[in-house]
């Protein structure tokens, strides 16, 4: 799978990792599940079977607010960033990203024709290049991503043998 692809979780990844802090899967709308969140995909470093998986959001100004706000308060945030996904502003939450292997990816998101969704290449590397950091951050043992990705990509690995 290509980084700066687009794909939806199964469930059975939700029953495997039951971690309150992932971002839940069909979110309910006016009584209507939906496939979201949608996930920014690109390959682990280190095992090339594990894939990390950032959250993108439609609620721009929500995340732009907080964006400021650690902007402010701490001179940058690599823990949000920003760019356009299918001509609409979009948040990719890397505090809120996980890790997963192929096994557990559902479906490539796809646009009304069929084809996988692509985004500009400098979001592509600004996404990764700031997720890279913010997970170096994280295997020191700091709590900068909600999830608790270190245990889950364990228990990847343990899968994997």
């Amino acid at each position: 799978m290509e980084n700066g692809t687009f794909c939806f979780l199964s469930d059975q990844y939700y029953r495997d990792f039951n971690d309150e802090h992932l971002m839940q899967n069909k979110e309910t709308v006016d009584g209507i599940a939906h496939d979201r969140p949608c996930f920014f995909v690109f390959q682990d470093s280190i095992n090339p079977q594990i894939y990390w998986l950032v959250p993108i959001s439609s609620k721009y100004e929500k995340y732009k607010t907080i964006y400021d706000k650690k902007v402010a308060r701490y001179g940058k945030c690599n823990t949000i960033r920003f760019g356009k996904v299918l001509g609409n502003q979009a948040a990719f939450l890397i505090q809120n990203m996980c890790p997963v292997t192929k096994s557990y990816i559902r479906e490539v998101y796809t646009d009304k024709k069929g084809v996988a969704v692509q985004i500009d290449g400098r979001i592509v590397r600004d996404v990764v290049s700031n997720a890279r950091e913010v997970l170096a951050i994280a295997k020191r043992g700091v709590r900068i991503i909600f999830p608790d990705v270190n245990a889950i990509y364990n228990a990847l690995c343990a899968q994997l043998g």
